[in-house]
């Protein structure tokens, strides 16, 4: 069935005659076997003017399929699937019917690294809701809300932080406002906003807010799940994962592994009933739960979770390199760590190496977005070459982290400030060990009063950072005073 199917497709290419008197009736009860003939297939069919009449139907089942996420094997399908669907809603000419195409067309081609074509749709979408919430709000409300929070997740995407998190914050009000008329109906909608601003405020610094927002969007989908699990289980183990960061984000280590662990463990029943849906997930639950247990001391279990994210991530890049380069290289990265922390200092340079030329190729095309993951790749990497005893290159890359994070703290100072005193606190080691004390000095003594600052509104945090920082100052001066 799925060759004739294939060959059916690719005829039909050529015959308009093919597709409609063999390959529409094949297909008028049930779309489905396309699904089975994979993405390309799709994507071919979706491109063939006569078999227009199908395209709604194919639209309505990879929604019910793939929802508001990625899928392995349907994602460029379901993306050509969507492309048409907003041209045929353009000529159709209802601003309603264009403003939802747009959305999912939106969702799809960010699924598969189409980041900035995802971005303008999403603006449009958000444009024509406004335009209609401006005639009927009441009607139109929750739609503006939804294509708000998908503008919100855009810019996040491409890097435009405070633009995503004042639209994320929108869209949460929105959804406050009609959840408060009839919660039953927009309960999910009130989560996933709420999930959504959540990271947004931590990717600004927020992190107070941030974990309150996180463990808010968690009991509501608790809620949800308890009422329906199979249909809310994925909303469910994606705010758990999310709450877990925000948890290590405020020191909690140990309240962050358990809900890390437990988000692997949905993802991984979730993708045991469905891998190619639930696959990114599962990947991305990995690699959260090794940095969890590396963090608790737990060094072998992470390296294992560590290797097995970088095995989930590299099959994702080798299907779709666009859309999963960045979690590849945010897993090599985490895997360098671990193999480091394992005392495997040849491998982990080699995987450190390797995170921060693919980040340097991402930055390259997108400096605003990227440009965090850099100065933590390079960072890292100055560090293994710091190990493997090649002092003049691990400086020189720590020159480059510090004043990579100095460039995003001047720009942001609550997000980055932790990472410019990891990396102020990283340059005057490597300076101390190139015999350049006085350097070295002056750079501790910025990291112990960065950390002082960062302990002092989160002493759980920060204050074992700002312990072992405070040391190496004391440690260079008795070094001078000996050296005199």
């Amino acid at each position: 069935m799925i060759a004739t199917l294939t060959m059916l497709v690719e005829v039909a290419r050529r015959w308009d005659h093919v597709a409609e008197r063999y390959l529409l009736p094949a297909l008028d009860e049930s779309v489905d076997p396309l699904f089975r003939c994979g993405g390309a297939v799709i994507e071919r069919a979706a491109t063939n003017p006569a078999l227009a009449p199908i395209l709604p139907r194919l639209g309505q089942r990879l929604n019910q399929i793939i929802g508001t996420g990625t899928h392995l094997s349907l994602a460029v399908g379901a993306t050509a699937v969507q492309q048409q669907l907003v041209q045929h809603a353009r000529n159709a000419g209802d601003p309603a019917t264009l403003a939802s195409a747009l959305n999912t067309l939106a969702v799809r081609l960010a699924a598969v690294g189409r980041r900035t074509e995802a971005l303008a749709h999403a603006q449009e979408a958000a444009d024509l809701c406004r335009e209609l919430a401006a005639g009927n709000r009441d009607t139109y409300l929750p739609a503006l809300a939804m294509s708000v929070n998908n503008l919100a997740i855009g810019l996040a995407e491409v890097g435009r932080r405070g633009e995503a998190l004042a639209h994320a914050q929108e869209a949460v009000d929105l959804c406050r406002e009609f959840a408060a008329g009839n919660r039953d109906a927009y309960l999910p909608a009130l989560a996933m906003s709420v999930n959504n601003l959540a990271v947004d405020l931590a990717e600004v610094g927020r992190r107070g807010e941030a974990l309150a927002h996180a463990q808010e969007a968690v009991d509501l989908r608790r809620e949800l799940v308890a009422g329906n699990r199979d249909a809310y289980l994925p909303d469910l183990a994606m705010s758990v994962n999310n709450l877990a960061n925000r948890l290590a984000e405020g020191g909690r280590r140990d309240e962050a592994l358990a809900h890390a662990q437990e988000a692997a463990d949905l993802y991984g029943e979730l993708a045991a009933g469905n891998r190619d849906a639930y696959l990114p997930d599962l990947a991305s639950s990995a690699n959260n739960l090794a940095i969890h247990l590396a963090e608790t001391g737990r060094r072998a279990e992470a390296l294992a979770h560590a290797q097995e994210a970088v095995d989930l991530y590299g099959e994702l890049a080798a299907g779709n390199r666009d859309a999963f380069l960045p979690a590849f290289a945010m897993s090599v990265n985490n895997l360098a760590v671990d193999l480091a922390e394992a005392g495997r200092r040849g491998e982990a340079l080699a995987h450190a190496q390797e995170a921060a030329d693919l980040r340097r190729e991402l930055a390259a095309g997108n400096r605003d977005a990227y440009l965090p993951d850099l100065a933590a790749s390079v960072n890292n990497l100055a560090i293994r070459l710091a190990e493997a005893g090649r002092r003049g290159e691990a400086l020189a890359l720590a020159q480059e982290a510090a004043d990579l994070y100095g460039e995003l703290a001047a720009g942001n100072r609550d997000a980055y400030l932790p990472d410019l005193a990891m990396s102020v606190n990283n340059l005057a080691i490597r300076l101390a060990e190139a015999g350049r004390c006085g350097e070295a000095l002056a750079h501790a003594q910025e990291a112990a009063t960065l950390y002082r600052e960062l302990a002092a509104e989160s002493p759980a945090a920060f204050a074992e950072k700002l312990e072992n920082a405070e040391h190496l100052p004391q440690f260079l001066r008795r070094e001078q005073d000996d050296g005199g």
